[in-house]
């Protein structure tokens, strides 16, 4: 939207721009929306109480969560579904037997789990609830689920047991999903607690792999991860040769894109 004429977008406008930046960046807060559309926070909280009835998204603390991120979600509410059923096919192609892998949450990783095939033996850490219950459907995956308080943000594991836990393991590859990918930014979220344990989770982890849509591509958000001088694979819908990832490996050369 343009930052001159907010100030005139209708309701459905507003509420159209709030939809796609939630189903994007999986969650945010009224407070960041409200400095994007230059309202009151009070109106924000309107237009998420009414796009909680029309069931198109679920109001949280602080802010709204995209639908497809919640424990309750269909396939078919999936933001950039297709997209993500690419991205997860291609993230098979860095496994093996025998691989120890981390693994975070999220809609894309949730559709990379219900493809590891049956036959696959893994051994897979998680901090997130949702994911720990989509490993349980794979009978040769031993699922090791990383304890502690959970985190309504981001429905993982972020209290001290969890940093515990990761302090004590070296997995071959963490498969972590992100809400904002830059150059200049790395991988960043909103959440205080939830960037710490990623944190934790990239220590604890010989090799990163990120999963994103190329939409989430040269944004952030408020709090930092990590540089993508630290990430090795960067895992895309995209062709590997798509022009859009041009610039980001020639900043980060020793990034793969699969």
């Amino acid at each position: 939207m343009d930052s001159n004429h907010l100030d005139s977008y209708t309701k459905e406008e507003r509420k159209a721009h709030i939809l796609k930046e939630i189903n994007l960046h999986t969650r945010v807060s009224f407070d960041t929306l409200s400095n994007q559309l230059f309202v009151s926070e009070d109106t924000i909280r309107r237009d998420i109480n009414e796009l909680e009835a029309e069931s198109l998204i679920i109001k949280i603390k602080g802010g709204a969560m995209a639908k497809a991120y919640h424990h309750s979600s269909a396939t078919t509410q999936i933001y950039s579904g297709e997209a993500q059923q690419i991205i997860a096919q291609k993230t098979l192609g860095l496994l093996h037997d025998g691989m120890v892998l981390l693994i975070d949450g999220g809609a894309t990783v949730r559709e990379f789990i219900r493809l590891i095939p049956n036959d696959l033996q893994l051994t897979i850490f998680t901090a997130s609830v949702i994911s720990a219950s989509e490993l349980l459907d794979k009978p040769n995956i031993k699922t090791i689920m990383i304890g502690g308080a959970i985190s309504p943000y981001s429905q993982m594991c972020v209290s001290g047991d969890a940093y515990h836990t990761l302090g004590s393991i070296k997995a071959d590859l963490l498969i972590l999903g992100t809400n904002a990918l830059d150059i200049e930014g790395g991988i960043s979220d909103s959440d205080w607690d939830t960037v710490q344990v990623k944190k934790m989770m990239i220590k604890a982890s010989q090799k990163v792999a990120i999963l994103t849509i190329t939409e989430k591509l040269n944004t952030v958000l408020k709090m930092k991860i990590v540089d993508l001088s630290q990430v090795n694979y960067v895992i895309t819908e995209a062709d590997s040769g798509d022009e859009r990832l041009q610039s980001y490996k020639n900043a980060v050369p020793s990034l793969t894109f699969v």
